[in-house]
């Protein structure tokens, strides 16, 4: 008489692989903690990349897709011709349709001696700060970084053309030098030349190293430290969305007609790869630590399983001896794995989309993940415990149930 093969149904697979998980809960919580790791930080990953690249083209639009940056390399051309920039290059450039504001800036080196202080040299109490730089803007460059005051006001087209000993600080500089207060017309002196502080800022849109200057006009520093040589003047424009172009490719025409070639105008960059590089960048670094919990996950299922077939020995030999194949035995174990995997996977899809929310309801972004993502998250969690149960479920199917039940 031949005994029928023995089976077992996808329902008893299933029934088997949740009693085999819930045998001992507490362990098997701890052991998903490494999937629901690794899944979660990988939904939050992309969809944190994918929610802050969004927010690019929004920032990109407000200030770096209007910004012109133009360069005066005269000074490095054969022959050296001198400063290519104008007097009157604010005035020029912002005749240009689409400009809001222009203005020609660079840093100052001063001379071996001179310090930017709070007061002449050699004065009793003088605060110095020997980290401030000095830089010489026009009028028309401090409308440009759409700067917001702490006290004062900015120095104007006035101020510059009459060459007026005025100067505005930086929020930090004017912290380290102790003036705080603008209702005594305070002073600071570069070496023993004072400028009256007319004006202190607290923050700039553009160009922040401004916040640790010590700013005077253009044409004040020409007449005490003459042009600028090792710094080459550099003019920023701020431009109405979408001229910022066509500006670039036209004011070294408008400044120079006679010699455009001595300026060298840098438009935005394109958003579209700035999007990218930034989604590359912070891909690749939060994907790696996703990686690395996965990898950890698995190893705590891998390792949890195998415990457990080491003390279930008895059951899997009895198993054995009622008929259960190798085959089912394997099963069995790789079930119990998947099943803590697919748990850690719905738990980490739930933890890295509330992590999603969150972040960009803190931020006031608007959350961007593809649903694709989140239908994947319970598959990896899945693939996850199949790997990681497959070296154990072997390990149970070499069992001998002879050998099993003696122990």
């Amino acid at each position: 008489m031949r005994l029928p093969r023995s089976r077992m149904s996808l329902r008893d697979l299933a029934s088997e692989a949740v009693a085999g998980v819930l045998q001992r809960p507490a362990r098997s919580v701890l052991t998903a903690v490494g999937t629901v790791l690794g899944v979660g930080a990988l939904i939050a990953v992309t969809g944190l990349t994918s929610t802050a690249a969004s927010q690019i083209d929004a920032r990109f639009s407000q200030l770096t897709a209007t910004e012109v940056t133009v360069e005066d390399i005269a000074p490095s051309l054969p022959g050296q011709p001198g400063p290519a920039f104008p007097a009157d290059a604010d005035a020029q450039v912002e005749r240009l349709h689409g400009v809001t504001a222009a203005g020609v800036s660079w840093h100052v080196r001063l001379q071996p001696g001179q310090v930017i202080a709070s007061g002449p040299p050699g004065a009793v109490y003088t605060a110095t700060d020997r980290q401030a730089q000095l830089t010489a803007a026009s009028a028309g460059a401090l409308r440009a970084v759409a700067p917001t005051l702490q006290q004062g006001r900015v120095y104007d087209e006035f101020h510059d053309q009459h060459h007026e000993h005025v100067a505005v600080l930086g929020s930090a500089t004017a912290t380290r030098l102790g003036i705080t207060n603008l209702q005594s017309q305070p002073a600071v002196f570069i070496g023993s030349t004072p400028f009256v502080v007319v004006g202190i800022l607290a923050d700039v849109q553009r160009r922040p190293d401004l916040l640790t200057s010590v700013i005077v006009p253009r044409t004040a520093a020409q007449d005490l430290w003459g042009p600028p040589t090792d710094d080459p003047a550099k003019m920023l424009i701020t431009t109405q969305l979408g001229a910022a172009t066509q500006i670039a490719s036209e004011v070294p025409l408008a400044l120079r007609p006679d010699h455009p070639d001595y300026l060298r105008a840098t438009p935005p960059p394109d958003p579209r790869s700035l999007r990218s590089g930034v989604e590359n960048d912070l891909g690749q670094l939060f994907l790696l630590l996703a990686a690395v919990c996965l990898v950890i996950g698995a190893v705590g299922i891998a390792n949890t399983t195998l415990v457990a077939v080491l003390e279930r020995s008895g059951e899997i030999g009895l198993r054995r001896a009622l008929g259960a194949r190798a085959r089912h035995i394997t099963t069995q174990f790789l079930a119990e794995s998947m099943a803590l995997g697919l748990l850690g996977g719905l738990v980490g899809a739930s933890l890295g989309t509330v992590t999603i929310v969150a972040v960009a309801a803190v931020k006031q972004w608007t959350p961007v993940l593809h649903p694709a993502t989140i239908a994947s998250a319970p598959l990896v969690g899945l693939v996850t415990g199949l790997l990681a149960g497959a070296y154990p479920a072997w390990r149970a199917s070499r069992i001998q149930p002879a050998e099993a039940l003696r122990r």
